[in-house]
Parts: C-alpha cells; sequence; structure tokens
C-alpha cells in the first residue's frame, strides 16, 4: 500500500500533553485537527473532601500522582500503578486524562498502512496475525488489550469520570465492555475527560499493585492487576481485584472475589480463589500464557496483602 492510500485516523484529536498523541501523529497514524486543552481549575490537581474522598483533575500528570503522599495514604493501589507505568520522563508530562483516553497499543493499529477496525477497517488483522501480546479474554471483534493502567487502577477503586457534557460515568461507562471493537472508549467526538472522583478508603483497607512484564524497565504489562482488601478477624470482608491487559477494557475478577469474600485469609482458600481467575477467559491461539500469568499474579498479590 502506497503512501497515498494509507489508512490514517483524520477526526480532531484533543491534546494534552500529547505523549501518544505525538507518536501517532510522527508515524502517520493520526493526521487530524488538534485541539489543545487548557488546564483549567476543575481539570489540574488533586482536591480532598471532608469526607476523604478525593477529586484529580484530568490534566494532572501521572508523576503528581505517583509521588503524592496522600494518593499514597489513602489510594496506594493508584499511587503505585502510576509509578510503574511508563518511564519517569513520560509519567513527568503523560495525564491521568490522556492515559484513560490513550489510544490502542496494537502494532497493527500502529501501522498506518494496515486498516482494521479502529481506523474504519472491516476486521481485526491481529485476530489471524501476530497477537501475541494480545486479549486472553475475547470478548469483541478487536483484540488488542486496553493499554490504560490507570482505568484498571480506577477500576478496582470504584472510581467515577466526568466530561464537558456527563458528570459519574463508571470506568464501564467510560470504556464500555469489550464488545464495540472500533473505539478504544465510548466517549463523544468533542467530548473530553475533565476530572476523576475516588471514594473515600473504606475503614481499614489495604492495597497492591502488581504486573508481569517481558523487560525490567519501561514495558507495557503482559498481564496486572490492582487488589484492594478489607480484613478482619482473619478473613476478607471485602475485596476487589482488577486486571488489564488481557481483554479489550480492565477487568473485576467477580469469580476471585466472591471467592474469596467472608472466607479465611489463608494459603489454601487464596489458591483456590486464584484458579477462578480465568473464569470466563477465551484465550487466542497465542496468548494462552497470560492465563498463567494471570493465576500466578493474583495468588502472589493475594497473599501480599494479607501479611
Amino acid at each position: 500500500m502506497s503512501a497515498a492510500t494509507a489508512v490514517t485516523t483524520t477526526v480532531p484529536e484533543f491534546r494534552a500533553a500529547g505523549t501518544d498523541l505525538s507518536e501517532r501523529r510522527r508515524s502517520g497514524v493520526s493526521c487530524g485537527p488538534i485541539i489543545d486543552l487548557d488546564a483549567g481549575p476543575d481539570m489540574l490537581g488533586i482536591d480532598w473532601a471532608a469526607d476523604g474522598s478525593a477529586r484529580i483533575g484530568a490534566l494532572t500528570a501521572i508523576a503528581a500522582i505517583a509521588s503524592d503522599r496522600r494518593i499514597a495514604q489513602a489510594y496506594p493501589g493508584l499511587a503505585a500503578a502510576a509509578q510503574g507505568l511508563a518511564t519517569p520522563q513520560i509519567r513527568q508530562l503523560a495525564t491521568l486524562g490522556g492515559n484513560l483516553a490513550q489510544r490502542s497499543r496494537c502494532w497493527y493499529f500502529r501501522n498506518p498502512q494496515i486498516a482494521c477496525l479502529k481506523k474504519g477497517g472491516s476486521d481485526c488483522p491481529a485476530r489471524s496475525g501476530n497477537h501475541l501480546y494480545h486479549v486472553a479474554f475475547d470478548l469483541g471483534p478487536c483484540v488488542a488489550p486496553h493499554p490504560s493502567t490507570m482505568a484498571m487502577a480506577l477500576l478496582a477503586y470504584d472510581a467515577s469520570v466526568s466530561t464537558g457534557y456527563r458528570r459519574g460515568l463508571s470506568i464501564p461507562e467510560l470504556l464500555g465492555d469489550g464488545s464495540n471493537g472500533s473505539a478504544d472508549n465510548l466517549l463523544g467526538t468533542s467530548e473530553r475527560i475533565e476530572r476523576i472522583e475516588l471514594p473515600a478508603p473504606l475503614a481499614g483497607e489495604r492495597a497492591l499493585y502488581k504486573r508481569a512484564i517481558s523487560r525490567t524497565h519501561a514495558e507495557w504489562p503482559l498481564v496486572e492487576i490492582c487488589v484492594r482488601a478489607v480484613l478482619s478477624g482473619g478473613s476478607f470482608q471485602q475485596i476487589h481485584i482488577c486486571a488489564g491487559g488481557i481483554a479489550p477494557v480492565p477487568l473485576r475478577l467477580t469469580a476471585c472475589e466472591a471467592a474469596l469474600r467472608g472466607k479465611p485469609a489463608d494459603a489454601a482458600t487464596i489458591a483456590q480463589a486464584a484458579e477462578l481467575a480465568t473464569s470466563g477467559a477465551r484465550p487466542l491461539p497465542m496468548t494462552g500464557y497470560k492465563l498463567d500469568l494471570l493465576k500466578g499474579l493474583v495468588r502472589d498479590v493475594v497473599e501480599r496483602i494479607t501479611a
């Protein structure tokens, strides 16, 4: 396919720090008009309510979230997720809203010479092509995993998102259920993320984040999880387990949660629950390895959170 017939995205796009948009424009994948975002008071910084809940502006840098001591105390899983993604240089510029709204990392989408569902094509070339890093939960026509680490962590914290048109969107309402292969989120063409709201933490809750990667530094996760838990009397009173890198959207591992909630926080219970992490999985021919990674991460992180 010649450059004249390259498959590109020509719709208008918002630009905050532009860490992902700049790359797509350099490669030729995106070439539409740019709308620069202004850092208004509602879109920048972290505000706290009297009840301990937090509101984070969409233009707040990932590094600011990663280094904020109060965020680390109230939402340690979110802080750890922010600390783990990308590189220090990118975290200094990349924004929370940009991370939520970033485009697919699939190498077919990123190639301007290849059509795919997210660029108006008729099919997903990764499904029959090289999908080594793609989904293990096949939920729709596109098999690229959702790229947002922060979305996965925010799902664990029951966060909500407000835009210029809508308020209080849950992460599933923002990103969908994975069945729409043509989009990375459900935002309208002129709709922008403005702020993210986190409910007050539960009394006595603890949280951990961990990712499995193929190299030590600056790598996208193969699988990642965030676990929140409240333990009392040696049992799990509350438990949230969310995973990324395995599906077109971040997932709550509800079967694992149900197997742990109200049960003793011992090695046998945790091992049995970890086996349920792959409930509903439909791996592709090259992604079955992610199921072992997922079960191992769940078991490891839940054990650590009980220590």
